[in-house]
């Protein structure tokens, strides 16, 4: 059973796995660094310094001047100022992997490979482009 675990663990599906595991964890952390540090300060000072933290109803119905003090009053809230935090976060994260993807995938993009078959003239089959005689039908092509 250690035997057939080791071949299940080793196969090079799994580490390919793995790795991609380890190095998506990277990415994520890069793409968080990008969106908190980089894109929300100035998008914040774009709208005013607007902050949701602070908007939560408490189901205690008593008033209170911060969801940190309800918090430490033991009240339960719903914190939908914290949720509408967290759905910004994600749209900036989304956005941002949209444009490092399609910057990636721009750098990779390459010129259509070059055909290495056509069509004869005469009996239409397949053939290689640099044929001077189709295989097929004998036809001599120019």
């Amino acid at each position: 059973m250690l035997k057939e675990f080791k071949q299940f663990a080793m196969r090079g599906n799994m580490i390919d796995l793995a790795i991609g595991v380890v190095l998506g964890a990277a990415f994520g952390a890069i793409i968080a660094s990008l969106v908190k540090d980089i894109i929300t300060p100035p998008l914040g000072k774009l709208i005013g310094g607007v902050d949701f933290t602070d908007l939560f109803i408490a189901l205690d119905g008593r008033s209170y001047p911060s969801l940190k003090a309800a918090k430490d009053a033991g009240a339960a809230t719903i914190n939908y100022g914290l949720f509408l935090n967290t759905v910004i976060n994600f749209l900036l994260v989304a956005l941002s992997l949209f444009f490092v993807i399609k910057g990636v995938n721009a750098l990779y993009r390459s010129a259509p490979a070059a055909p290495t078959e056509k069509d004869c003239a005469y009996c239409a089959s397949r053939i290689p482009v640099r044929a001077t005689r189709c295989p097929h039908c004998t036809s001599a092509l120019g």
